[in-house]
């Protein structure tokens, strides 16, 4: 599922959040965020509830084009393995 935002924050997190649910319930759970130039922690956090879904489901969650500032809070959160593919 490619994700066609340039920027993931409160306003729009809980819209992105259940696509990418339905997406993952439906057997899709590989992600393209490189439209996504800016982010908040709530990416983070809509990431983080993709994982648990694809695990539940024994589905391998795949991101590519993670944005920098992604990958930086996921850092600084100490849960950037977990956003990496771990």
């Amino acid at each position: 599922m490619k994700i066609e935002v340039a920027r993931i924050s409160n306003e729009n997190v809980v819209g992105l959040l259940e696509q990418g649910l339905a997406a993952i319930r439906a057997g899709d759970a590989a992600f393209d965020l490189s439209a996504v130039s800016e982010c908040n922690s709530a990416a983070v956090a809509m990431v983080l509830a993709w994982r648990r879904e694809a695990n539940a489901r024994g589905a391998k969650l795949r991101l590519t084009g993670l944005p920098a500032n992604l990958t930086s809070l996921a850092q600084l959160y100490g849960v950037e393995a977990l956003v990496n593919g771990g």
